[in-house]
């Protein structure tokens, strides 16, 4: 490994040396300067290349404050986007090697150890225990969640703007919902069924995507498990700097997995950024075979279908609600995956024309929804909302369900996650 990968690898002594780190954001904003074609990405690379040009030397930026080094690690919302256009994240010499992302999650890291976290970041990141307790009492929480005075309150005590639109909770939890319901009898199952990744969102906040998943899925011959003993991806704590608590919960996820995937299942998961982290993140902050097995195994839901549908034809025969046309938001942990528009594909199957936007709704977890965030991140998705607000469409689809949030609350239409069309096309459809 080179030593610019250590710099990048948390498993290495250095990666904790703040001075060491300093060094390569100097290294890394020069390489980045002299390239440029991250700029219409982020507020980072915009204000990064404005203090520079200020400074007037973009082949030696030590002269850069550290108080714009920290605007510039604050302004970067994890995007993943500069992976999916940047020419220098191949394996490149030591020089030219850049991994932004990972640079600034080492930043956030050498921070959160220091005890430099955000207001609220380790409440936020408590997603399992809010979503257990919020579920018991969903009717309640939903809506003193939308009392101005409580809101007020969440945002003096977790950041959370009293702006923005939040997802609600279910009343019934996706797992209880799985344990309870009664099993198809399959004839010929197709292979060996999948392990199913719930993500706090589908759990706590909307079981639907989870139930369209299985019922898809078993639509097709594909049986459905759910192991015991999975909880939060623990990217809220990743984005917190809080590199113990992310370990904490990816050794968990990661022995909940394992022996599924041993037994000879993938893993599907139907929210994008916890596919991200499973396929991307636990491998090296880890560092086990075990979690390179699991990141081997983990596939988007709508990668997963397409991939089977390729092997053997799904199965087309849909007496359900079909659309002609739908606007489908392609999330950013969505591309950053590399997967090709999967989604699109799986909901042409039905007939639909789908038409595609590649814009950023900029919420990424918390970040957009942060009060000293919301302005910001509301410039950078308008693009996005008025693509959508534009679209002469029968619906609107999106994988990431804090970006349909997002669009709900700006555009006042209701996305649905891609799997749900393929259920409502099969008249599967719960509830």
């Amino acid at each position: 490994m080179s030593a610019t990968a250590n710099l990048y690898d948390p498993l290495s002594t250095s990666y904790w040396d703040s001075d060491d780190a300093r060094a390569e954001r100097d290294r890394t904003f020069t390489v980045c300067s002299n390239c440029r074609v991250c700029v219409r990405f982020c507020p980072s690379f915009k204000d990064l290349f404005a203090f520079i040009d200020e400074g007037g030397d973009a082949d030696e930026v030590g002269f850069l404050t550290d108080a714009q080094h920290q605007q510039v690690v604050d302004e970067c919302y994890q995007c993943k986007l500069c992976y999916v256009v940047c020419p220098y994240t191949p394996d490149q010499g030591q020089e030219w090697k850049i991994d932004f992302p990972r640079l600034i999650l080492r930043s956030l890291a050498i921070q959160g150890k220091k005890g430099q976290i955000q207001k609220g970041a380790r409440l936020l990141a408590r997603t399992d225990l809010q979503g257990k307790v919020a579920t018991s009492m969903s009717g309640i929480v939903n809506r003193t969640n939308k009392v101005k005075f409580i809101r007020k309150a969440m945002e003096r005590t977790t950041g959370i703007s009293r702006e923005r639109l939040v997802p609600t909770f279910a009343k019934v939890r996706f797992s209880k919902w799985f344990h309870r319901r009664t099993k198809p009898e399959m004839a010929t199952p197709r292979g060996s069924g999948v392990a199913l990744f719930t993500t706090c969102l589908v759990e706590y906040q909307d079981p639907e995507i989870g139930k369209a998943v299985v019922n898809v899925c078993e639509r097709n011959g594909i049986t459905c498990d759910l192991p015991d003993g999975e909880v939060c991806c623990g990217m809220p704590w990743l984005d917190a700097g809080d590199v113990k608590k992310f370990r904490e919960h990816a050794e968990k996820n990661v022995a909940a997995l394992v022996e599924s995937v041993r037994d000879g299942k993938d893993i599907v998961v139907a929210q994008p950024t916890c596919a991200y982290v499973l396929k991307n993140e636990y491998a090296d902050f880890l560092g086990t075979d075990d979690a390179r097995l699991v990141a081997e195994h983990t596939f988007d839901i709508s990668e997963y279908l397409m991939a089977r549908h390729r092997e053997v034809p799904l199965d087309t025969n849909f007496s359900g609600p079909t659309y002609e046309t739908i606007t489908w938001q392609a999330a950013c942990h969505y591309r950053a995956q590399q997967i090709g528009p999967k989604s699109r594909d799986l909901m042409a199957l039905t007939g639909a024309k789908v038409t595609m936007v590649e814009r950023c709704s900029a919420i990424d977890g918390t970040w957009g929804l942060r009060a000293e965030n919301v302005a910001m991140a509301r410039k950078i998705a308008r693009p996005l909302m008025e693509a959508i607000t534009k679209a002469d469409t029968d619906l609107v689809a999106g994988d990431c369900q804090l970006s349909n949030t997002a669009i709900r609350e700006d555009t006042g239409k209701r996305p649905v996650h891609p799997i749900q069309v393929l259920a409502r096309a099969y008249d599967l459809e719960e509830g």
